[in-house]
């Protein structure tokens, strides 16, 4: 039986004062002055905003170097020059996947993130090491964050012998999801991995998120042949392109037409919201009900020094470069980063009303708005009705 909690004095989603009462691990009921069986503990949210769980859809927890010594960055422009960089620092540095897992992972759960999907290397070099270290710290946090896998190529899927078997092994492992990265940037044979990647997702009913870094007409014809799989396999509603980049760089009667596929085979993106590179316009992908989720994606790596585990900071990151100013703009990004995620990852039973999972924090500010822009430290999150973080700390200490 998880665990129950009568929350007082709170405002779900920026609405009037309310209480929640949380029984079993799900809200109960939502009202003013609840009552609640004899011994059930009482928290006052001091009129605070009441956030569902925040869900970071896009990041890498087997990699970052929170709590390490300062890494001094000289690597090289080219995505190639910073993938077989990290490759190498991942033993020079000692890049240990599940104390590194751990650490971000308990700092999310510190900024109310409540879900998080992250990507794991799956490398020649290192097999899997990565999806055992990063399952282990999974385990390690059940019922204080929930976290999904995706088996990522980072370093090729096609150009190194032996990639595809571990692809395969860490999906018999339990990882949830299949990655992919590049058809025609990295691997250089669009057509060869994108049969390794649908074929993978055929034979072990996965689905499947595939970075694509590609900008321009080169990531308008991956995409393209990303949406003729997915339609000729029937995968409608399985399959996710994290970056997306060419539908902010590419013609826009050209993009409209990609926009177009995706939302009628209800193909998902992820965006972490960039500032150097040319990021998919959230607002119009939604106009097309195209389901749109945020992610930290990697940060504070070898990668960039830049970053931290709050996806209200990444809120504010996503409507900046968007353009949002609006509070209801302001208001979309915060969606991006809360029910976007979880319409990408699936989740059930998601959000603040009764019979939704007990999974929220408990956020400054008097707007939604105000909220995203503040990005004050968490007061109070809850995950199944726990208490996992109180004012910006988590309850479970890290590494």
């Amino acid at each position: 039986m998880t665990a129950s909690l009568l929350l007082r004095n709170v405002r779900p989603m920026g609405e009037a004062i309310a209480d929640m009462l949380i029984e079993d691990g799900r809200i109960r009921a939502v009202g003013a002055a609840l009552r609640a069986p004899a011994g059930t503990p009482v928290e006052d949210g001091g009129g605070r905003l009441a956030l569902p769980g925040l869900v970071d859809a896009h990041t890498h927890l087997d990699k970052s170097l929170l709590g390490m010594a300062w890494y001094r960055n000289e690597v090289g422009p080219t995505l190639i020059d910073r993938i077989e960089n990290e490759r190498r620092a991942k033993a020079e540095l000692g890049i240990e996947p599940e104390r590194q897992a751990l650490r971000q992972a308990i700092a999310s759960v510190a900024c109310g993130t409540s879900h998080i999907r992250s990507h794991v290397d799956v490398d020649t070099l290192y097999g899997l090491a990565g999806v055992e270290g990063v399952m282990r710290a999974r385990e390690a946090l059940r019922g204080i964050v929930d976290i999904e896998l995706v088996a990522f190529p980072q370093s090729g899927l096609l150009l190194r012998a032996g990639t595809e078997a571990l692809m395969a092994r860490a999906l018999d492992m339990g990882v949830e999801v299949i990655g992919g990265i590049d058809p025609c940037g990295m691997d250089r044979d669009p057509k060869g991995h994108l049969d390794v990647l649908f074929g993978l997702a055929e034979r072990h009913g996965r689905p499947l998120d595939i970075h694509l870094h590609e900008t321009g007409e080169l990531g308008a014809f991956s995409m393209d042949l990303i949406l003729e799989r997915t339609r000729v396999l029937g995968m409608q509603g399985r399959v996710a392109i994290s970056h997306a980049f060419c539908l902010g760089s590419t013609e826009p009667a050209l993009a409209e037409r990609l926009i177009a596929g995706l939302a009628d085979l209800r193909i998902h993106i992820l965006t972490s919201g960039l500032p150097s590179r040319p990021t998919p316009p959230v607002a119009r992908l939604r106009q097309a009900g195209i389901a749109v989720g945020g992610g930290n994606d990697g940060f504070r790596d070898t990668w960039g020094p830049y970053g931290n585990a709050d996806m209200l900071e990444r809120a504010m990151m996503i409507g900046l470069r968007n353009n949002f100013r609006r509070d209801d703009e302001v208001e979309m990004a915060l969606d991006v980063c809360t029910h976007g995620g979880a319409r990408v990852l699936g989740l059930e039973d998601y959000g603040l009303r009764p019979g939704c999972r007990a999974d929220f924090c408990l956020s400054e500010g008097r707007t939604l708005a105000e909220a995203v822009v503040l990005h004050a430290p968490r007061a109070l999150v809850v995950k199944g009705g726990r208490v996992v973080a109180r004012a910006g700390r988590a309850l479970t200490e890290a590494p």
